[in-house]
């Protein structure tokens, strides 16, 4: 399906210079005083990793990768790879952990997740936008801090440490 260089939004994937690219950043929409609009966007390569600055016109027209989406449960790690069951078929689909990226300690047995594949290849893991955690450990509260808000670490059952009140 093909885009407009002026539609393009964060996380979209898109088919440019024959290579399947993610936009990683907000695109930047710029019009000069001086000179026709174009939006500076930044691309990640899907394959290989690199990433790329663009500047390209806004009249100019991109193809958008048409993505499989199939509703998937995180069963268990393997080595490098998550193995994830089809909630439609029940098939076991094996998958790089590395397609997770950081995101990877948010995930937790028997999630329901989003698998986004094209061509028969996964692209990405959608994983819910919230997450219930258990707080382990923090630290004891600070008296007489009741006037403003104050914050002290907390570390959670996925070993991550957040602020909380």
């Amino acid at each position: 399906m093909k885009i407009s260089a002026n539609s393009i939004r964060l996380g979209h994937i898109i088919v440019y210079k024959d290579e399947l690219w993610l936009v990683a950043k907000v695109p930047d929409h710029v019009k000069p005083g001086k000179g026709p609009a174009y939006v500076q966007v930044e691309l990640k390569n899907l394959r290989t990793g690199s990433k790329l600055n663009e500047r390209l016109s806004s009249t100019e027209h991109l193809e958008k990768a048409s993505l499989e989406q199939r509703k998937c449960q995180y069963l268990y790690p393997d080595n490098n790879q998550l193995v994830l069951m089809a909630i439609d078929d029940f098939e076991q689909i094996y998958v790089d952990s590395k397609i997770l990226e950081d995101k990877i300690v948010y995930l937790q047995d028997n999630m329901e997740v989003i698998l986004e594949s094209h061509n028969e290849k996964a692209l990405r893991i959608i994983l819910p936008t919230t997450v219930i955690l258990e707080i382990t450990e923090t630290s004891p509260h600070i008296k007489g801090s009741t006037i403003n808000a104050s914050y002290k670490p907390a570390i959670l059952t996925n070993s991550i440490t957040v602020m909380v009140p």
